[in-house]
């Protein structure tokens, strides 16, 4: 019983092998390429290709001016400082003493959902601090981006901040 059931396995083996010829071969390994390619586009039209920015080109052009703020900021003897205080839901922004005139831009970037980036205009107190309170925003892992200007020179910080 068991050598006939061997022997009709074995000979349906050797069917199956017999009437596959390399012309077949050839078929059967195209047609599974195209298959995979086919699931391959879909599995990747799932994901988001967007860019994290809209002009993204245009800020490419201006990197050289972002370099020269760089410079600029580790030019100070006292740097931007940027401090969370959890308790008390606020963002600290101290900037540095000697200036007369201060003005720019401060983004709050939240990389995982671009519609929770804020921007708000630098406005320091007489100290030279801005508080930014956080009572609105999400916990979690936030960049702050500091683009600003003191007496004509521009200067950049970025700093990440978890509330």
């Amino acid at each position: 019983m068991i050598e006939s059931i061997h022997s009709f396995t074995h000979s349906l083996i050797q069917s199956l092998i017999m009437k596959l010829n390399w012309g077949s071969g050839i078929a059967i390994f195209y047609s599974s390429f195209v298959i995979v390619m086919v699931a391959m586009v879909f599995y990747s039209k799932s994901f988001d290709s967007s860019l994290v920015v809209d002009n993204y080109y245009e800020q490419d052009l201006q990197y050289q001016q972002h370099i020269n703020k760089l410079h600029n900021s580790q030019a100070l003897p006292q740097d931007l400082t940027i401090k969370e205080d959890r308790q008390g839901k606020i963002v600290s922004l101290q900037f540095p003493q000697g200036f007369e005139k201060l003005g720019g831009e401060i983004q709050f970037y939240r990389a995982d959902d671009k519609s929770k980036d804020f921007k708000l205009k630098v406005n320091v107190d007489e100290k030279g601090t801005q508080l930014v309170s956080a009572k609105n925003l999400l916990p979690g892992r936030w960049t702050v981006k500091v683009d600003w200007e003191g007496d004509g020179r521009l200067f950049y910080k970025e700093e990440v901040v978890v509330l």
